[in-house]
């Protein structure tokens, strides 16, 4: 379990949210995770919080026009113009130029070089997820790519990424790392159709949260399956939402 209440490291996944319809979702996620969430604030378009032992970890927000629904990987960032020159410069597009969002922090929406969705965030009174690695909170942040080699090397550009080449013969993967190697911040991998990123949540059991997410509406699209990290399923939600659930061997 990793809890923290100051901001991220540059670089670090810091946050995740959900472009969705709010009141299905609040349904579906407290049941699956157990979630507290919170009412969303009207000023700030009724994006609301998720919270496990009190503790924000993920937030969910109305779907904007022309917005289909899936998780963003927000990046702790504390010069998002700076940042958002990088992105630009490295081959990236931005998506939703600088936003404040009253004293929480700034936000920025940008693609990288493969076209993957990613998020950016400069913290405020709101530093990203108070809590990690524990039962209903996130636990991993991947990157998959149709480019590997072009993704590794848009993110080393733009904030500063190095690597740990941990895959084998056919198959393209290394953690990502920021400044301590001994404390990797997520995945990024390639042999994909389709780049973007993926967020892990953690589970107790994953075959029973498969069937919780059966249970809700929403489907399996993979797995379950073993893996030295542990159990894990990918998943849709009820409005198709796509993540994946995850129980590590000490939860198993």
């Amino acid at each position: 379990m990793v809890t923290r209440d100051t901001a991220w490291e540059p670089g670090t996944p810091c946050w995740v949210d959900l472009g969705t319809d709010v009141a299905k979702a609040k349904v579906f996620y407290s049941a699956l995770f157990g979630w507290q969430i919170e009412e969303g604030d009207p000023q700030f378009g009724g994006y609301a919080n998720c919270f496990v032992d009190g503790r924000p970890v993920a937030g969910l927000g109305p779907l904007q026009e022309g917005q289909e629904t899936g998780w963003v990987t927000y990046l702790s960032t504390t010069d998002l113009d700076a940042t958002l020159e990088k992105v630009t410069a490295a081959g990236g597009k931005v998506f939703v130029p600088p936003m404040e969002i009253g004293e929480m922090g700034a936000m920025a929406i940008a693609a990288d070089s493969t076209c993957a969705t990613f998020g950016l965030w400069r913290s405020g009174i709101h530093t990203g997820m108070r809590l990690a690695n524990e039962v209903g909170a996130v636990t991993w942040n991947e990157h998959l790519s149709t480019d590997y080699d072009k993704a590794k090397q848009f993110y080393a550009d733009v904030l500063g990424y190095s690597y740990q080449e941990v895959g084998d013969d056919g198959f393209n993967y290394a953690t990502i790392v920021t400044t301590n190697p001994e404390w990797p911040v997520g995945g990024i991998g390639g042999n994909t159709d389709k780049s973007g990123w993926t967020t892990y949540f953690q589970v107790s059991d994953a075959d029973a949260a498969v069937a919780k997410v059966q249970e809700l509406g929403g489907k399996l699209v993979s797995g379950p399956t073993d893996s030295p990290h542990g159990r894990n399923a990918v998943v849709t939600d009820d409005q198709g939402a796509e993540f994946v659930v995850i129980a590590v061997p000490s939860q198993q």
